[in-house]
Order: structure tokens, then C-alpha cells, then sequence
């Protein structure tokens, strides 16, 4: 994709959408007892607000795909790239933000991998959107000179 503008709105819809994969995930998981199983306190329920705030957080996490130097495989390239919202989430939106705890421990000691997988889910879905949105699939492992 040879204009960047196009490029970085496909990488932010990217990460929308993989936002979008992420909140039906973690709703399904909280609504049909998944994590209450796991002994993780996450149940969302499915609102405006929340879905909104998870989308734009999303998009903009998207833009982490934008430059063009990963490995040509979407979940290698997801799961990379899913690390950043993970560390955040865990180690600065759960203590500080939410009180919950370094980890978000206080939410039940299975709360890290919940949110490993969960964000992994954004981070495969957000590459395979953006992999088949861009019409030079094999140009993202090329490294930019």
C-alpha cells in the first residue's frame, strides 16, 4: 500500500476490529461464566460506553502494526504486537487506574492469562485485518532501508 494515510487507517480499522474481537470475547467469557469458572472476577456487561472506550484503545493500539518490519505471519506478528496492551493492561490499568492490583491479582490469581489470551485475540484479528486489507501482503517482512 503505497500511501501512507491509507496504510495507517488500515492499520487503525485493524486494531478497531481486533478491539471489537477482543470485547465479544471477554463479554462471552464474563456472561457465560468462563472466567468465573477460571475464579477471575471479569464479567463486563455489554454497554455503549464500555465497547466504545475498548474500540478507540484499540484503533490506536492498531497503530503499533504500522510500521512494516515484523515476520509475514499474522499471529506471530498479533501475538508481538498484543504485548504492549497486555503489559499495560496489567501492569499500569490494574493497579493504578482500577486498584485491582499489580497483575490484576485481586481480580483472582488466573486474571494474567485471561488477559494474555484476550489480548492476543485483538492482536491475531487486528494482523489478519490488516494483512488482508493490504494489497502487498508479502512487503509487511520487508524491512523498511
Amino acid at each position: 500500500m503505497g500511501n501512507l494515510f491509507a496504510w495507517v487507517s488500515l492499520c487503525f480499522c485493524g486494531g478497531v476490529f481486533g478491539a471489537l474481537a477482543n470485547s465479544v470475547l471477554v463479554w462471552m467469557a464474563g456472561a457465560y461464566g468462563w472466567t468465573a469458572a477460571m475464579g477471575v472476577a471479569i464479567a463486563p456487561e455489554w454497554t455503549l460506553p464500555w465497547l466504545y472506550q475498548r474500540l478507540v484503545w484499540g484503533g490506536l493500539w492498531g497503530l503499533v502494526f504500522t510500521p512494516r518490519f515484523m515476520p509475514n505471519s499474522c499471529l506471530w506478528r498479533g501475538l508481538a504486537v498484543s504485548v504492549g496492551p497486555t503489559l499495560v493492561q496489567l501492569l499500569i490499568v490494574f493497579p493504578n487506574q482500577l486498584g485491582k492490583g499489580y497483575w490484576g491479582l485481586d481480580l483472582g490469581n488466573l486474571t494474567p492469562v485471561v488477559v494474555v489470551v484476550a489480548n492476543a485475540v485483538w492482536g491475531c484479528a487486528a494482523a489478519a485485518w490488516i494483512m488482508g486489507g493490504d494489497d502487498n501482503r508479502h512487503g509487511y517482512g520487508r524491512r523498511l532501508r
